[in-house]
């Protein structure tokens, strides 16, 4: 019977083709609520739909909309497990991760889906009829943002850019889209950290020549990628890479010589006059922070309709209940400790005591009616970026370095003033411009990213052992499934 059936099928289908002209557009038939490749970059509303794919692969809740952040920030000395929650970093906390682990393989999937969303579109735009200056806009952003993911990816699971010996341990560079499941394009090897790094700078140099020069003001210039953002990106590569004087290169383009410091040249970037207002306190749905003002160079948007999701967000890690799970809190023998943190620094401010545990509150609305943004990068980085970078290259008390960090201290402690004189000499300085990133990047994810690329040993914090630069956990293990799909990748050593 079903053999019947199946010739009486095919007798249709031949009699539709003789009717019908045998068309393949009604054999195989669009549908028209779906995008075909083809036609997905033909107009400039299609491509820029495709354009923000990326943005939101970028900010997923396990890469860039908090888990990033978060791991960088508790393998430091700053801040202490509260609740021994394995689902909340708890072993990167205590360096006790493996290649299995969900953190582990949940980030390296996160980056290179993005990574592989920026790929594809620009693969698609490399056929598509828009004006060549907005292609190269798209690109810019792309570009921009698989930089960015790399990045990211190498911070973690690379080893330091100074580690010369090991050079051979960076991460996989994907540059091609993987658009189907072939699993022979799956099989790359890792290639060497300055290697990646030279693809990270070659993207960020094109980024910087391509994007454009504001994105029309208002939230925009915060939350996607223009010209500054991509100099502002490379002051902290360069300063991973331990090349100073590229660094300062980098930051003269958006930092004067003399204060007041303000980007000259395209988004007129400046410190907040308040702290407060960079991360506001909690609000009603009414009022609105300047998560997105003239000192965010580049951060993750949400609303209350997308957010990073469970578990995910900076604000569910660090405020107490009821506002978040408060799987952290601030160590006391960590930054909160340093005597030259005065009580009277607005940035105490976020120290809130719960229990009598202090918690860090920058991010107090946790997926509430105005969700918390991520910030990626702040002005107030470039300018300790480019007074350290001035101290160890010239290797002297830098007057312009001391100004740069009286910034800073002073936009939260106008009692400090820092003086050349008050310095007995460069290292002195360096130490406390360290300090200093310490005290205002507390929980924005940069003291990993510190303590590698200036070769420190992870200091020991209650139960979690110190982990010195030949450790094993020092850089993380690459995870079992894509040794298992790629088999041309090598782990890291110990693991």
């Amino acid at each position: 019977m079903k053999k019947i059936m199946k010739n009486k099928l095919i007798i249709l289908m031949a009699v539709t083709c003789i009717l019908g002209g045998c068309k393949k557009s009604l054999l195989e038939p669009v549908p028209q609520t779906q995008l075909i490749p083809d036609n997905a970059f033909a107009t400039p509303e299609r491509v820029e739909q495709q354009v923000r794919g990326i943005y939101g692969g970028v900010k997923s809740g396990q890469f860039l909309g908090g888990r990033y952040f978060i791991y960088n920030d508790i393998r430091g000395e700053e801040f202490l497990n509260n609740t021994s929650n394995g689902v909340t970093g708890l072993q990167t906390w205590n360096f006790t991760l493996n290649e299995n682990t969900n953190e582990v393989t949940n980030f390296w999937n996160a980056a290179y889906n993005a990574i592989n969303r920026a790929n594809v579109v620009l693969l698609g735009l490399e056929t598509s009829p828009l004006d060549v200056a907005l292609l190269n806009k798209y690109r810019g952003e792309a570009r921009f943002l698989r930089a960015l993911s790399h990045y990211s990816l190498l911070t973690l699971f690379g080893r330091p850019a100074w580690d010369v010996p090991n050079d051979k341990y960076g991460v996989v560079l994907r540059l091609n889209a993987e658009t189907n499941s072939d699993p022979a394009a799956n099989v790359v090897p890792r290639s060497k950290v300055s290697e990646v790094y030279a693809q990270i700078l070659a993207d960020l140099n094109f980024a910087e020549a391509n994007l454009a020069l504001n994105n029309g003001g208002g939230p925009a210039n915060a939350t996607r990628a223009h010209r500054n953002a991509a100099i502002a990106l490379k002051t902290r590569v360069y300063l991973s890479l331990r090349q100073y004087a590229n660094v300062i290169t980098e930051a003269n383009k958006i930092v004067p010589a003399t204060a007041p410091f303000q980007a000259a040249t395209g988004v007129a970037h400046r410190l907040e006059a308040n702290i407060a207002t960079v991360f506001p306190p909690l609000v009603s749905p009414a009022v609105q922070g300047t998560y997105t003002g003239t000192e965010s160079i580049f951060t993750m948007p949400f609303t209350s309709l997308d957010l990073p999701g469970t578990q995910n967000g900076q604000g569910s890690y660090y405020n107490p209940s009821p506002n978040g799970l408060g799987d952290y809190y601030l160590n006391p023998a960590g930054i909160t400790a340093n005597a030259g943190w005065k009580t009277t620094d607005a940035r105490r401010a976020f120290n809130v005591v719960t229990s009598g545990k202090t918690y860090l509150r920058k991010w107090p609305n946790n997926g509430g009616s105005i969700p918390d943004y991520a910030p990626v990068i702040r002005y107030s980085e470039v300018l300790l970026n480019l007074a350290e970078a001035l101290v160890r290259q010239n290797n002297t008390v830098d007057a312009r370095a001391v100004d740069l960090l009286n910034a800073v201290r002073q936009r939260s402690d106008a009692t400090t003033t820092f003086t050349v004189a008050g310095f007995a000499d460069a290292q002195a300085l360096i130490d406390q411009i360290l300090i200093e990133r310490r005290i205002e990047f507390l929980g924005e994810g940069l003291r990993s990213i510190d303590v590698m690329r200036l070769g420190g040993t992870f200091v020991a914090k209650d139960i979690a052992p110190a982990v010195a630069p030949t450790g094993t956990q020092y850089v993380w293990p690459i995870p079992l499934r894509e040794r298992q799909t790629n088999t041309g990748i090598e782990q890291n050593p110990g693991y």
